[in-house]
């Protein structure tokens, strides 16, 4: 998990070292970045484009904060962009925020994102072409889940950060329709350790 900014020289060396896989937190629009970062949301984008030109795997995150980023133009914004740059195959988290440490002397939202206005912004990543969009921070949401593009039947069951269901067959294509679902790697049921 990354802010993603950076110098493309560190980006490479991160790579170099072996990175193959990133979660990059856009947090907003350039004006909502800027007023809260005061940084350039271009150079995040730049770096995720220059992430997945060099195989890495990369996923987005937005933290929802009411106020500062859950407006329907910059989540369009958010949803589109990636799409337009990284692919509709590019998971998007769209997580709940809550207040914690200065948050209130920023003048932040007092409470938790209300989980409407994370459906809202699942619902703009699906409308904007996005197939991977999830919600978190919100314990046993349906759409903590993976389902099948193409039949919508599901294939991961999560809650939080468990797996409960694995429905995927062994070349990680749904079982229903036949859709490659592009996932690396498998899953093997462990037992706990304890």
């Amino acid at each position: 998990v990354t802010n993603g900014y950076m110098t493309i020289e560190a980006l490479q060396l991160l790579c170099d070292a072996g990175l193959d896989a990133v979660n990059v937190d856009i947090k907003g629009d350039a004006e909502a970045v800027w007023k809260y970062c005061g940084a350039d949301v271009e150079k995040v984008w730049r770096n995720c484009v220059e992430f997945k030109k060099r195989g890495v795997h990369v996923e987005i995150t937005t933290l929802v904060i009411p106020g500062v980023n859950d407006d329907e133009d910059c989540l369009r914004g958010i949803a589109s962009r990636i799409r337009r740059d990284l692919g509709e195959n590019t998971p998007w988290h769209v997580t709940q925020y809550y207040p914690a440490y200065k948050a209130l002397e920023y003048k932040l939202y007092p409470k938790r994102t209300p989980v409407e206005i994370l459906e809202k912004a699942w619902k703009i990543g699906h409308d904007e072409g996005l197939n991977y969009v999830y919600i978190g921070n919100v314990p046993g949401h349906d759409k903590e889940n993976t389902y099948c593009p193409k039949c919508s039947k599901l294939l991961i069951k999560r809650y939080i950060f468990s797996i409960i269901e694995y429905n995927l067959n062994p070349d990680n294509t749904c079982p229903k329709c036949g859709e490659k679902i592009p996932i690396i790697g498998g899953y093997r049921r462990s037992p706990p350790t304890f």
